[in-house]
C-alpha cells in the first residue's frame, strides 16, 4: 500500500468522524458568548476551562472507535465518571439559586440566556448522534452521560443568566387548537 493511503482519514460522513461535527461547536460556542461585550460580567455564569478539556476529549473518544483502535488508543481515550459527577454538582450548585420549574420554559431570558439555550441545543444534537456508537460498542456510554449532564448544565446556567440579569423567562402554552 503506498504511504499516502496508509494513513488517510476515513470519509468525514462515516461514523465516528461525522459526528466530530457535532461536537467541536460546543467548543466555538461558550467561548463567543463570553467575549461578547452586551453581558454583564456579574451575569457571567462559570464556564470553566475543564468543560473545553472534557469536550476535546469527547472528540477524541468518537475518533477512537473500540472495534479498530488499539490498546494503546483506547486507554488515552478513556472516559471517567469524575467529570459528569462534577457537572452534577455544579447543577445542583446553581439550581438551589433558581425557583422550581412549574412549567416548560422556552429559550430566552434575554441576549446571554439565549445563547446558553443554543448552546445547549447543539449538545442535545450531539449526545443524539453519539447514542448509537454507545449502543453498538464503538464508544464509552460516559461520553453520552457528560454530553447529557453538560446540557444539562447549559440549561440550568440558561436560567441562572436569565435570573441574575434580571430577564423573564418565557413560559410555553399550548396552542390551542381551536384558533
Amino acid at each position: 500500500m503506498p504511504a499516502n493511503q496508509r494513513f488517510r482519514q476515513p470519509p468525514a460522513d462515516q461514523p465516528p468522524q461525522a459526528l466530530l461535527s457535532h461536537v467541536v461547536p460546543l467548543h466555538r460556542e461558550p467561548p463567543g458568548l463570553y467575549l461578547a461585550p452586551n453581558i454583564k460580567p456579574h451575569s457571567r455564569p462559570l464556564l470553566p476551562p475543564q468543560i473545553q478539556c472534557s469536550l476535546q476529549d469527547v472528540g477524541s473518544a468518537l475518533a477512537t472507535p473500540r472495534s479498530s483502535a488499539r490498546e494503546a488508543h483506547l486507554k488515552h481515550t478513556a472516559f471517567g465518571t469524575g467529570r459528569i459527577l462534577e457537572l452534577e454538582q455544579w447543577i445542583d450548585r446553581y439550581s438551589s439559586q433558581l425557583p422550581p420549574l412549574t412549567a416548560f420554559i422556552l429559550p430566552s431570558g434575554g441576549k446571554s440566556s439565549s445563547a446558553l439555550h443554543l448552546c445547549r441545543a447543539v449538545c442535545r444534537r450531539a449526545e443524539r448522534r453519539v447514542v448509537p456508537l454507545v449502543q453498538m460498542g464503538e464508544t464509552d456510554a460516559n461520553v453520552a452521560k457528560f454530553l447529557n449532564r453538560l446540557s444539562d448544565y447549559l440549561f440550568t446556567l440558561a436560567r441562572y443568566t436569565a435570573m441574575k440579569e434580571g430577564n423573564r423567562e418565557k413560559i410555553y402554552k399550548k396552542n390551542d387548537p381551536s384558533d
